[in-house]
């Protein structure tokens, strides 16, 4: 049996840029070097390697991006070469066409073989080649569901049986994600490189600038409020959907929002900005498979109005720790807006209360973590 100071893990994603698989992958890798372990990811690279490699881990380089057959099976030879070479004890695979290429040198060099499925694929090519590629994700000894709504998925869609299902939700990291830990003087800072001139609430839209995420129902919501003072930020990246984003500012315009609604880069400072924010959006119009904002949000005690779809219905107790909304009515988001926009002192610490006490037993990173390392151990037992 293996012991914790002899585990080589090695976790395979296609880069390691921004994103949620990306930070799982990092998470779980500082996690795995503090229990001890040799922690491997192997990828195309990325602006997250540096992170990854100041915090203990090892990256090792390889074309993992290519979806391409011939460049899938060649970086199955690669990988068998690491895992042989570094005497890797377990493969985690993340994504779909680096998760061929581990599942093909996991099996050839006799280690065991894991996935974290991480994303609802849709079910329009049923049984089809789109079937058939995503069902990787699913051929792992076990397979990590990030929520009940995709282990339900697991289940219906690929069959998957209830033993090699293992139910660990992201988390997020409640040190970071501590209203204890902002300063006044970073909320500042943020309302004056967001342009905020007025005092008036925030409302709070994180998200990629892309339509799926909702910020178009945003807006339709925000006309059912033109009466009242408020700013609303949407802050994402908008690459690639630019005619999108010009889009939503043309829909502000013709709402009479222009001067209240921005659209601006990333944040950096995000526990700043739920810090500030009087209310953060989880406007998907799609299902999630888990969704990090709603839980970030909610770690820091700012109330989240989020779309009844996916992951959100678990991490979001309506009317306790924020609202889940018709993602199909806006003016439904309207009235919840409008109470978290009128709250009371009391009414509002109490919420902030639940909903990081609920962040804290269900939705941590810390959990997270450990009950992903639980699984290496087990896999290994």
């Amino acid at each position: 049996m293996h012991t914790k100071k002899q585990l080589v893990l090695l976790q395979v994603l296609p880069r390691l840029d921004s994103g949620g698989v990306e930070r799982g992958t990092l998470e779980v890798a500082k996690a795995a070097v503090e229990e001890g372990f040799t922690s491997l990811v192997a990828s195309s690279g990325g602006a997250m390697v540096t992170q990854l490699e100041a915090e203990g881990s090892r990256h090792i380089t390889l074309p993992l991006k290519g979806r391409n057959p011939l460049t899938i099976f060649r970086n199955a030879s690669r990988l068998t070469e690491v895992i042989r070479r570094e005497g890797v004890d377990i493969v985690h695979a993340r994504s779909r066409a680096p998760g061929w290429s581990a599942l093909m040198a996991a099996r050839c060099a006799g280690v065991p073989f894991l996935t974290t499925f991480h994303g609802y694929y849709s079910l329009r090519y049923r049984y089809g080649p789109k079937y058939w590629y995503n069902s990787v994700m699913v051929r792992g000894e076990r397979v990590i569901a990030i929520s009940e709504f995709i282990a339900a998925h697991l289940k219906e869609a690929y069959h998957v049986p209830e033993e090699r299902i293992r139910l660990i939700p992201r988390g997020a990291d409640t040190v970071l994600f501590n209203p204890e830990r902002v300063r006044e003087a970073e909320m500042v800072a943020l309302r004056q490189q967001w342009g905020l001139a007025e005092p008036w609430p925030v409302i709070f839209v994180p998200g990629r600038i892309v339509r799926r995420k909702g910020q178009a129902l945003v807006l339709e919501a925000l006309k059912h409020m033109a009466d009242q003072d408020w700013h609303c930020v949407m802050a994402g990246n908008a690459k690639g959907h630019e005619a999108y984003a010009a889009e939503l500012l043309q829909k502000a315009e013709s709402y009479g929002l222009k001067d209240r609604v921005r659209i601006v880069p990333p944040c950096s400072a995000m526990s700043a900005a739920y810090a500030l924010a009087a209310v953060t959006i989880n406007a998907s119009t799609l299902p999630e498979a888990f969704g990090r904002i709603p839980v970030e949000a909610q770690a820091m005690g700012c109330p989240v109005v989020a779309t009844a779809l996916g992951g959100a219905l678990e991490t979001v107790q309506d009317g306790k720790t924020g609202w889940l909304v018709d993602a199909k009515r806006p003016e439904a988001m309207a009235e919840a807006l409008k109470t978290a926009l009128t709250m009371d002192a009391s009414a509002r610490a109490a919420m902030a209360h639940a909903a990081r006490t609920h962040v804290e037993k269900y939705f941590s990173m810390h959990q997270m973590c450990g009950k992903t390392l639980e699984l290496y151990y087990e896999l290994l037992a």
